[in-house]
C-alpha cells in the first residue's frame, strides 16, 4: 500500500475543459497539453504491451488529436502502426497533430481491420449523443475486442459524466488512459466496466483543489483514523451498541456487532429481544449481551454509546420503528441498515426527521427506492442520486454497489474505487453497518467513518477472493489495518 495523499478530486467533463481552459490562459498552449496527453498514453500502451501491430482510430477533434500523437509515438518506438480516420480534423489542435503524423491516414472501416491492438481516440468524454455512421458500425464490430482495446479519456459512446452508454452500441476497452482526474463514467457502473484499468496520466494542469467530490481511499480519512493512544483502555476506545432480531433472526446482528469489535470498538454489546437470549449467548465471547424488552429499556442501556447499529434482520414494522426512535433520543450515531430502512417505508420524513447529521444510512439500490421513490430513476447518475437523498434525509447515506457511492448533506461526496464481486453476500451488509459503527464508536467523523469502513469491507473481500462469506470478513479485518497502520511508518506498539 502507497503512503496515503490528499485526496484525489472526481471532475466531471465541463470541470475539466475549465482546468484545461485556466491552463492556456495561463499560458499553456493546447498543443503542448495534447503532444503530454498522448506520449503518456503511449507510454501507458508500451509499459503493457509488447510491441505488436495497432490501428488507431481517430475523430475530428482533441480526442482525435491525441490519437495522432499516440501514433507517432508508437512509431518511433519501432511499432507497426496503422491510423484510421473518422473524418479530417476539424479542432486546430487535432489538424496540428495530424500534420505531424508523417504515416498513411487510411478511412476508418467499420468492419475492423486485422491488428493486434485498438486505440480508440474517436470521442472523448464530452460526447453527449449516441454514436452514428460509422462509428456506430464500427462498435458495433468490435463488440468481441474489449481485451486488445485502449481507449483515450473515455471510450467512445460512454458519457463522461454518467457511465452509461449513450446509445445502443458504445465501446468497451481493456485500459484507459485519461488525464489530471478521473471522471465520473471511470468510478460509477456500467462506465467502470466499459473502461476496464483506468490510468490517469498528469500534464502538468494545476492543482483545482479537493472539491466536493473525490475518491475514496485512505487519502481520504487516514489522518483521521483513530488509533488508540499507548495509554488507551477499552472504555475510551468507545461503546457500541447492535439490536439483535428475535430468537429466529439473530446473525446478522451477530455480525455487526463482531465487526465493530475487529475494527477497533473498546466496548460492543448486542441489545437483545428475552427470546433470542439463549441463541445470542451461545454464539457470542468477546461482545456482551443484555435483554431489552420495550423502546425504553433500549434507550437505558444504550445511553452511554456512542454508535448504535439498529437494522440487521431487526424485523420490518412498527416496534423497530419505536426502537429507532429510541435510539435516537441518546445522542448516539446510529447506522441505519436494511429492516430498520424499510419500517418507514411508508413515511420516509418520519424517518428523517429523526435523524442527526451523523446518523448513517446505508441502503442497496432497493432500499434506496423505497425511501426516495424515483430518485435513482429521475437523477443522471448515482452520485446525484445521492446528495439529493442525503440532502432531504439530513444525514449521510451511503448508496451500495460496486461503484459505492458516500454522500453528506452539506455536499462531500466520495466514491469507492475498490469494490469486489465477493461482496455479494448474504450478510456482507451487516459487517459494512458493524464497520461504520465501530469507528464512529471511537470518535470518528460519521462520514469519514462510513468512507472508511466502506474502503475497508472491500479490502477485506480483496485478501480473500472466491469463497467469501461474511462470516470471514470480521477476521480479515486485521490485516488491513495493520497495513494502514504500516503506511503510517510507526511501528507496532
Amino acid at each position: 500500500m502507497e503512503p496515503p495523499v490528499s485526496p484525489r478530486q472526481i471532475m466531471t467533463v465541463d470541470e475539466m475543459k475549465a482546468a484545461d481552459a485556466a491552463a492556456v490562459a495561463a499560458g499553456a498552449p493546447v498543443t503542448t497539453l495534447m503532444e503530454r496527453a498522448g506520449k503518456g498514453a503511449a507510454d501507458a500502451i508500451r509499459a503493457r504491451w509488447s510491441r505488436r501491430p495497432v490501428v488507431i482510430w481517430c475523430g475530428p477533434g482533441d480526442n482525435g488529436g491525441d490519437g495522432y500523437v499516440i501514433a507517432r509515438s508508437l512509431r518511433r518506438r519501432g511499432w507497426p502502426v496503422r491510423v484510421e480516420a473518422l473524418a479530417s480534423p476539424v479542432s486546430p489542435a487535432c489538424r496540428w497533430a495530424a500534420e505531424r503524423w508523417r504515416g498513411e491516414v487510411h478511412p476508418l472501416n467499420p468492419a475492423v481491420s486485422p491488428a493486434e491492438l485498438y486505440v480508440d481516440a474517436l470521442f472523448g468524454a464530452g460526447l453527449s449523443r449516441p454514436l452514428e455512421g460509422l462509428a456506430e458500425e464500427l462498435a458495433r464490430a468490435a463488440q468481441g475486442l474489449s481485451s486488445r482495446i485502449v481507449a483515450v479519456d473515455t471510450p467512445s459512446g460512454v458519457h463522461g459524466d454518467t457511465g452509461e452508454p449513450l446509445g445502443e452500441n458504445a465501446f468497451a476497452a481493456a485500459l484507459t488512459v485519461t488525464f489530471h482526474r478521473r471522471k465520473p463514467a471511470h468510478v460509477l457502473a456500467p462506465g467502470r466496466a466499459a473502461c476496464g484499468e483506468v490510468e490517469v496520466i498528469d500534464i502538468g494542469l494545476s492543482e483545482t483543489g479537493a472539491g466536493d467530490l473525490v475518491e475514496n481511499d485512505p487519502g481520504l480519512w487516514s489522518v483521521r483514523f483513530p488509533w488508540p493512544s499507548n495509554d488507551a483502555h477499552k472504555h475510551a476506545r468507545g461503546r457500541l451498541v447492535v439490536v439483535s432480531g428475535e430468537a429466529w433472526s439473530t446473525g446478522a446482528a451477530r455480525l455487526s456487532a463482531r465487526a465493530g469489535l475487529r475494527v477497533g470498538a473498546g466496548v460492543v454489546t448486542l441489545l437483545s429481544p428475552p427470546g433470542a437470549l439463549a441463541v445470542n449467548a451461545a454464539h457470542l465471547e468477546a461482545v456482551m449481551l443484555a435483554p431489552f424488552e420495550t423502546d425504553a429499556d433500549l434507550a437505558v442501556l444504550a445511553d452511554r454509546a456512542a454508535a448504535a447499529v439498529i437494522g440487521p434482520a431487526a424485523g420490518v414494522g412498527e416496534a423497530t420503528a419505536r426502537n429507532l426512535t429510541a435510539l435516537a433520543g441518546t445522542g448516539a450515531a446510529l447506522v441505519v441498515d436494511a429492516d430498520a430502512l424499510t419500517s418507514f417505508a411508508h413515511a420516509p420524513d418520519e424517518l428523517f426527521a429523526r435523524l442527526d447529521r451523523d446518523d448513517v444510512l446505508t441502503p442497496h439500490a432497493g432500499e434506496f427506492e423505497r425511501l426516495f421513490p424515483g430518485l435513482l430513476k429521475a437523477s443522471p447518475e448515482r452520485i446525484a442520486a445521492a446528495r439529493e437523498a442525503a440532502r432531504r434525509a439530513g444525514a449521510i447515506v451511503l448508496l451500495k454497489g460496486p461503484d459505492t457511492v458516500i454522500a453528506a448533506p452539506d455536499g462531500r461526496t466520495a466514491v469507492s474505487l475498490n469494490g469486489s464481486p465477493w461482496l455479494a453476500t448474504a450478510g456482507s451488509g451487516d459487517v459494512l453497518a458493524g464497520f461504520i459503527a465501530g469507528l464512529a464508536a471511537q470518535g470518528m467523523d460519521s462520514f469519514d467513518a462510513a468512507c472508511a469502513g466502506a474502503w475497508i469491507h472491500a479490502e477485506c473481500a480483496a485478501i480473500h477472493g472466491p469463497g467469501l462469506i461474511a462470516e470471514d470478513l470480521p477476521g480479515l479485518a486485521p490485516a488491513v489495518l495493520k497495513r494502514l497502520w504500516e503506511v503510517r511508518g510507526q511501528p507496532l506498539p
